[in-house]
């Protein structure tokens, strides 16, 4: 029976997590930042709640059924909180809650499941250790539930479920715990199951009903919602006005003109464009602006075809039109992965979202420009869009646009930027138009009507002072370009983000904050050899240190090789989930490894280098990778992480196992630094090493800290 609730524990974990990380993005507007925040705070009071069930020593026969029971309530209502947070924080629809409101959301929705989770393997992996069994393999155990948790999560994802039921299911399979817990048939707690199991099942009946009245606090004039493989899509219709959200972020809306304020001045920047190739937009207009220019055909890539198939029925009669026009086709595809498909055009259009995320960042990169120029004709155009603020830029804002500029330098000599609230960037091998003359002779030839787009508005764009001012701004000389391994947009992005709530952020000089963080870094690492050499004599904090280390190299390379996968191959959420099984995996076979060759070996002092030896091999072979720029593709990225989660599993089971008498005595310590390190490794890798560093110096650092690791064993 232990063993069931340690494997139950393990997927409602990741099922739970799934769940709740999803209503999180959506109801915080997709904002990375407090993605990677609940996934610490998750793991940090799964820390604390080892520690807790340590302190109260309670008879675990109704513990471990009351703390499952209290899951299987809980979860729901946290569902629902989340998704009327805003409202109940009084928040202006559309407009970002206070940072400390939203910090207070995380901070509330996440932290009960994670010590209840915490609390459950604590008393749980108690209990099988007393049955004369080892924490290793009660860890590996639990692992093995988390990949069935994970391979169901991707399975929900890729089938269309919705978020809500999948959350009703995740609250039904821990009722099995309940039941796996209790042996009396008339116990209260399994009768109390047994009732909340019928409600659930009735509540799948009318769950589409509550999903829909959820989803209308935030969005009175609902349309539709779906929850699709790469986010929450929602649409929302008045006075004719239709509005498109993807996890509640305003994607466009049809009555506005941005379409064509992007369209028009890179459609006249060729001459004849004959073969034209859209990525992303579609749907907002990009094809109908560039049908007036009467192209001989335009390929259009959609990346989402649920977001597709949701919003079209209730686009403007214009727009649905142009889609179906002869000269149209619609692919359904990543559009950077589309750019290794035969075929050239005249004029690429790239109306993906802004890189204010690590998987957008990657359409603004020197690498996705490079496979652009390739698919140009000669004297073919790129055009690509950027947020800005028409006025004044801010050192943060500078620096974005300078990355950018850089990037598109790096591979084409004739690069432009048209200033405005959306600077339309404009690069190419051939000269480019510095002056309107020849775009409105263009656009006098091609007849074309807009209701924003004009003569004066074309020779606005190139006359005003911005213009000649910002062109020459962006020439900086020694500017970094953002790159698929030094992803700089989204550092500047995320410092601009802070600033709307601490306004001197925005004002930071951060050019050359990565050298710095380099430099601290060394001082930092130098630290913790000494502070390492220092404690190796403490037996009980050395073990802890061991596997707190451990865990943080571990969480943060598997962060760095799913962003690497995620900008190369173009990772959906479904393959995120496949990924993050794959890690789980490795931990599940590490521990049982492990805990079977230290039970038969003659000599177990030699297993701690050994096991070092590997991981540092590991962690060396990662960076060298990454430094190359190899592409791994989905099984060369699964095999990594596997061996990552092996060795980080390896080290917790020879740290369990090592001079170890009593197993349940290092059950709250050791479980308590695993999930630390994975807290703390999750919150510095997405928040620091990342953004500062890039992929490639961060998995170097990574192999500093492993050498570091032979000095406890």
């Amino acid at each position: 029976m232990n063993t069931l609730s340690l494997f139950i524990i393990g997927l409602i974990s990741i099922l739970g997590q799934v769940v709740l990380l999803r209503e999180l993005n959506v109801a915080l507007y997709g904002v990375e930042l407090f993605y990677i925040l609940a996934l610490g705070v998750w793991l940090l009071w799964s820390a604390a709640g080892t520690w807790i069930g340590s302190r109260i020593n309670a008879a675990s026969t109704w513990t471990v059924p009351a703390l499952f029971l209290l899951w299987a309530v809980f979860l729901l209502p946290d569902v629902f909180f989340i998704r009327g947070s805003r409202v109940l924080f009084a928040g202006v629809s559309g407009a970002y809650l206070p940072f400390y409101h939203q910090f207070g959301i995380v901070m509330l929705a996440v932290s009960l499941p994670g010590m209840l989770l915490g609390w459950l393997f604590r008393d749980c992996a108690r209990l099988y250790c007393q049955s004369g069994r080892t924490l290793a393999s009660a860890y590996a155990v639990e692992c093995a539930g988390g990949v069935v948790g994970g391979l169901l999560a991707t399975g929900f994802l890729l089938w269309g479920i919705p978020n809500l039921i999948i959350a009703v299911l995740c609250s039904v399979l821990t009722l099995l715990g309940v039941v796996f817990a209790v042996e009396k048939a008339d116990h209260p707690f399994r009768t109390s199951g047994l009732i909340l199991f019928i409600l659930l099942f009735s509540l799948l009946w009318r769950a589409a009903i509550f999903d829909r009245q959820a989803t209308a606090w935030n969005h009175p004039d609902l349309l539709v919602s779906r929850d699709s493989a790469y986010g929450r899509i929602t649409v929302t219709g008045l006075s004719g006005q239709v509005a498109v959200y993807e996890n509640d972020t305003l994607s466009f809306e049809t009555e506005g003109t941005a379409a064509e304020a992007f369209v028009h001045p890179a459609m006249l920047q060729h001459p004849r464009p004959g073969s034209v190739l859209v990525l992303g937009g579609a749907l907002e207009g990009l094809v109908l602006e560039a049908q007036k220019h009467r192209p001989r055909q335009i390929t259009a890539v959609e990346l989402n075809p649920a977001l597709v198939e949701s919003v079209r029925p209730y686009l403007p009669g214009g727009i649905q039109e142009s889609l179906k026009e002869i000269n149209v086709r619609l692919v359904y595809a990543d559009p950077r992965q589309y750019l290794n498909q035969p075929g050239a055009y005249d004029v690429i259009l790239v109306g993906m979202p802004e890189p204010d995320t690590g998987q957008a960042n990657r359409f603004y990169t020197e690498d996705f420009v490079r496979l652009c120029a390739a698919r140009l004709n000669p004297g073919g155009v790129l055009a690509l869009r950027l947020r800005s603020a028409e006025n004044f830029w801010t050192p943060v804002l500078r620096e974005r646009m300078r990355s950018v500029h850089a990037a598109l330098n790096r591979v084409f000599p004739q690069v432009v930027f048209l200033p405005g609230t959306t600077n339309v960037i404009l690069a190419s091998a051939t000269n480019l138009p510095t002056s309107p003359e020849m775009l409105v002779a263009r656009w006098q030839e091609r007849n074309i009507s807009a209701r924003l787009v004009s003569l004066p508005y074309i020779r606005y764009l190139y006359t005003n002072d911005r213009f000649a001012e910002i062109n020459r701004d962006l020439q900086k000389a020694g500017v970094t370009p953002n790159t698929d391994v030094r992803p700089l947009c989204y550092r500047y992005t995320l410092l601009m983000w802070l600033s709307k709530f601490f306004p001197a952020v925005g004002g930071v000089d951060v050019s050359l904050s990565g050298r710095a963080f380099l430099s601290v870094s060394g001082i930092l690492l130098s630290g913790w050899a000494l502070f390492f050499a220092l404690i190796r004599r403490r037996t009980g904090l050395r073990r802890g240190l061991l596997v707190f280390t451990a865990a943080f190299v571990g969480m943060v390379q598997e962060t760095i090789l799913i962003l690497y996968y995620q900008v190369k191959a173009g990772v959906l959420y479904r393959d995120l989930g496949l990924l993050l099984t794959a890690f789980m995996a490795g931990l599940a076979v590490g521990s049982l490894a492990v805990n079977w060759g230290v039970k038969r070996a003659g000599s177990r002092e030699v297993w701690g280098p050994v096991i070092l030896g590997g991981f540092f091999l590991l962690t060396a072979g990662i960076a060298g990778l990454l430094w190359g720029s190899v592409t791994l593709g989905l099984l060369g990225t699964s095999l990594l992480l596997v061996a990552s989660g092996f060795f980080v599993a390896a080290v917790f089971a020879f740290a369990s196992l090592h001079r170890v008498d009593d197993q349940a005595r290092v059950i709250a310590p050791l479980y308590g630094a695993d999930l630390f390190g994975g807290c703390l490794a999750s919150v510095v890798a997405g928040l620091v090493l990342v953004p500062l560093l890039g992929l490639d110096v961060s998995a170097c650092l990574m192999l500093g800290l492993v050498a570091l690791l032979f000095l406890l064993v």
